[in-house]
């Protein structure tokens, strides 16, 4: 009998977090402030005789999660084209933009509870976007140079929503995406790599629907 009744308690529960997350919707909206901090990790076979690197960012960010089951979903993760300022061994270079639209399959470990903590694996599509790169301007003379214009990358990524009223969360994400670019000289050979490789801190909010 005592088992019966934990199975029944069990089934209970188990209806009960369906109903709710049934109740809350398959779709989460949020909107967040992110932290980028590149790794920048620029090795192997350099040409130029100092590291190619990005600087640190804060960006906004919108990403749209849809929940296939109340353990399972899928995020996009968007924003508009990022500028940074590029150095060579300390010496600004120039700029370069990019778009790293990123899509997520991520696994809720507890989709009831007030917090709610996830992990997830993805993927990264990079679009590299007006270069305006000259390491002459490190080395002297006239160096200009030409960027890859796409990357695809692996990202992964842990992070809880913190329900905060109904259907509202606070939402904290950690991320790391693999982002990186062959730069070259106009007109010549691969001289280096912008291993921007970030790794993306980010707090925000979180709508249920």
């Amino acid at each position: 009998m005592k088992a019966i009744k934990l199975v029944g308690i069990a089934a209970l529960a188990a209806v009960s977090g369906l109903a709710q997350a049934a109740e809350e919707g398959n779709w989460m909206v949020r909107a967040r402030a992110i932290y980028m901090h590149p790794d920048n990790d620029n090795s192997g076979g350099l040409k130029l005789p100092m590291d190619v690197e990005a600087d640190n960012k804060i960006i906004p960010e919108i990403d749209i999660t849809y929940f296939f089951t109340p353990n399972i979903a899928t995020e996009l993760i968007l924003t508009y084209p990022q500028k940074h300022d590029v150095t060579l061994g300390g010496t600004e270079i120039g700029t370069v933009s990019h778009l790293p639209p990123t899509l997520m399959l991520q696994y809720h470990f507890l989709p009831t509870g007030t917090i709610r903590p996830y992990a997830g694996l993805g993927l990264n599509y990079t679009r590299f976007s007006s270069p305006h790169l000259d390491a002459g301007r490190a080395l002297g003379g006239n160096i200009p140079l030409r960027v890859d214009h796409s990357s695809f990358g692996w990202a992964a990524q842990v992070g809880a929503d913190v329900q905060i009223a109904p259907k509202w969360f606070f939402n904290v994400d950690l991320k790391y995406v693999a982002i990186d670019a062959d730069i070259y000289i106009k007109g010549g050979p691969k001289v280096t790599s912008l291993d921007v490789n970030p790794w993306l801190f980010a707090v925000g909010i979180g709508y249920r629907f």
